[in-house]
């Protein structure tokens, strides 16, 4: 009976400890998810879109580009390597953020503005809202899936 009642007690801050592991601090999580948004945004400023995107999508993300999706990351670099726009500025601020209850999943969206130059050197800029969802990779990093 002593064993036993010593196995149940050590069976008991066992899976106490599990589960305090387990638990997700889901603020903390979309305070991690928020600043990839920004570090995402302020690399599309300061090194250039195609080159932010490619950074910051994950192996198998997906971009949604007029009536195309684009699958994984060799597909967006063609996709950008085919482009006919120069001086591109695209620019967002993320004004909700959700996260999964288990911390791996998250989405975005909020306002972006976009202004570029078409090959006849016209002007072109669109404003509109986007929504991005984000996945936590491997080591800890937050790459988007879909955009």
């Amino acid at each position: 009976m002593k064993n036993l009642v010593y196995f149940l007690l050590v069976f008991a801050l066992v899976i106490s400890c599990q589960t305090k592991n387990n638990i997700v601090n889901l603020e903390e999580v979309k305070q991690q998810v928020l600043k990839a948004e920004h570090d995402f945004d302020k690399a599309a400023r300061e090194k250039g879109v195609e080159a932010a995107f490619l950074a910051f999508a994950a192996e198998d993300a997906v971009i949604n580009r007029g009536e195309k999706i684009y699958k994984g990351k060799g597909e967006i670099k063609d996709y950008f390597s085919h482009s006919t726009l120069t001086d591109v500025e695209l620019s967002w601020q993320p004004e909700f953020v959700d996260v999964s209850n288990d911390g791996t999943l998250a989405y975005t969206y909020g306002p972006y503005t976009f202004r570029a130059k078409d090959k006849e050197g016209n002007t072109i800029s669109a404003k509109g809202l986007f929504h991005t969802v984000w996945k936590r990779q491997g080591d800890n990093s937050w790459k988007f899936v879909y955009d």
